[in-house]
């Protein structure tokens, strides 16, 4: 492929963009052939490059600023390359690495920055590297060091696929490890040591037990969840085990902050040694936001709230609501089966058409 038509149907511009390989850390290609095309058929726009990160925006003097960000990435190929068409008309559907996750939305903000020169809002394009891998090459967070201009705004629409349905803020996680100690003993004098393993029994019963909160925030639910998700010790077939770590993740509402969501885990586990392992925070929906206010009344006056963690979170942090907004069932992404409908990438960019014109 020699170039991209940002002005073709948004569902041809994500094939388009499927077909070009772009797996996390080789993401150049794509970003090569975004720069290009904007700087050609988005003569509007201030366009620039950051790593493999490609940034585009207005400069109208709009008195508010909307932020749409997409990142090019995907995870590896899994024999779901090049992309295909089934079906006809909206009813079709496109399979493909990364249709869901996300280049349906990223079609969607390419299509919207080449054929909407004057929105009503200012608007910030952010094609951005290496979401899929470890947050520290995010490429958000390499342009919130090196250009934190760019990321400034009143309101961030990131593309995620979320079955084209609005869906607010996001939920924070946290991940601790309870660890358990003992004395080693032969298993045929067990009485002569400590199980580790054993003594798991009581964090565990604490988890059965455990009843997670359910919380409204702007009118969306966020359902809040606390699980072990791995256990770890022993020592030898013929040995009591002397060492043990539970596992415990918890996703937490975005009314509570990442010290107060540490804090409650630590009671729910005390008496025990409880290590933090990674935090995320939430980021609330902020839907009495002006710019998010209407960008709710154009898709119909619903919004869902978020029960996951995305990159909505890092635009929250810096001050201004967020929400995802994409094509695609997140629950296909990431497998062999990707697939989007047609019709739901049409829609998602005639609501923000219609949201910004």
């Amino acid at each position: 492929m020699t170039s991209l038509d940002l002005r073709a149907d948004p569902a041809d511009l994500t094939a388009a963009l499927v077909d070009v390989f772009s797996v996390s850390g080789e993401e150049g290609k794509l970003a090569d052939l975004v720069q290009a095309a904007l700087a050609e058929q988005a003569p509007h726009l201030e366009v620039v490059r950051n790593g493999d990160a490609v940034l585009a925006r207005t400069r109208l003097g709009r008195p508010s600023r909307v932020i749409l960000a997409g990142h090019l990435d995907t995870v590896p190929e899994n024999s779901n390359l090049p992309s295909r068409r089934t079906g006809v008309g909206d009813d079709s559907v496109l399979h493909g690495l990364g249709s869901v996750d996300m280049k349906g939305g990223d079609a969607v903000f390419l299509h919207l920055a080449a054929t909407l020169p004057e929105p009503r809002h200012d608007v910030t394009f952010v094609f951005y590297d290496n979401e899929e891998v470890e947050a520290v090459r995010n490429g958000l967070g390499r342009i919130e060091r090196e250009l934190p201009e760019w990321l400034a705004g009143d309101l961030a629409i990131v593309g995620e696929p979320s079955n084209g349905v609005i869906e607010a803020g996001c939920q924070g996680t946290l991940r601790v490890e309870v660890r358990t100690s003992g004395a080693r003993a032969h298993t045929a004098r067990a009485w002569m040591g400590s199980n580790a393993i054993h003594a798991l029994a009581e964090p565990l019963q604490r988890l059965a037990s455990y009843s997670p909160r359910v919380v409204e925030i702007d009118g969306l639910t966020y359902r809040e969840g606390l699980q072990a998700t791995a256990i770890s010790g022993g020592v030898a077939g013929n040995v009591v085990p002397d060492a043990a770590v539970l596992t415990v993740n918890h996703r937490f509402a975005p009314d509570r902050g990442a010290e107060e969501a540490e804090a409650h885990v630590r009671g729910v586990f005390d008496g025990f040694d409880v290590t933090l392992v990674d935090m995320s925070p939430g980021a609330l929906p902020g839907l009495s936001a002006p710019a998010a206010a209407e960008l709710v009344a154009a898709a119909g006056g619903s919004a869902a709230a978020k029960l996951g963690w995305t990159d909505v979170a890092r635009f929250a942090a810096l001050g201004m609501p967020a929400v995802n907004f994409g094509p695609g069932d997140p629950t296909l992404a990431h497998t062999q089966q990707e697939w989007v409908r047609v019709g739901e990438i049409r829609g998602v960019a005639e609501v923000l058409r219609r949201f910004l014109s």
